[in-house]
């Protein structure tokens, strides 16, 4: 069962007193939710945001659904987040993404059996100018190339 921390209600609560309605918190209470919940979200963590904000959980699934930083599933140590935008797309996202999908062995959306790695598509990091780009959980990692993405993937341990 899935409940906040004591610190974490702190955190909350501050986030509340930023905006004019509490439906304008969900998306920082959802990232804290799923930040205690080890990265993803839960059915029981996205229920106690609607709890703790006094909101449905329909109106919080829809916002936890539509956008990518929100896991709605466990995701591996390594989460590894390839941007597929037009500028990333121009400048070889897609042989990126080839490359991941054959050095680990995944397709889009998987996790490698031993939980170490996760592979996803994302539609924008806004990173334009540095593309083509990834997020490896909260790091960005620019101007990939294959070489690039051979050595980050050693230095992780694959």
């Amino acid at each position: 069962m899935f409940s906040f921390t004591e610190e974490n209600l702190r955190l909350i609560e501050a986030e509340k007193k930023k905006y004019p309605t509490v439906e304008s918190a969900v998306m920082p209470v959802l990232w804290i939710a799923q930040q205690q919940n080890g990265n993803w979200l839960s059915e029981e963590a996205i229920q106690a945001v609607a709890g703790v904000l006094d909101l449905s959980p329909a109106h919080v699934i829809g916002v936890a659904s539509f956008y990518t930083m929100y896991n709605k599933q466990p995701v591996g140590k390594y989460h590894l987040q390839v941007c597929s935008n037009i500028s990333c797309s121009l400048n070889g996202a897609k042989k990126i993404i080839h490359h991941l999908e054959k050095k680990l062995n995944l397709t889009l959306g998987e996790t490698t059996p031993d939980g170490l790695y996760t592979f996803s598509e994302v539609e924008c990091l806004g990173s334009c100018g540095t593309a083509p780009a990834m997020q490896v959980n909260d790091e960005y990692i620019e101007n990939l190339t294959t070489e690039k993405v051979d050595e980050l993937l050693k230095e992780l341990g694959k």
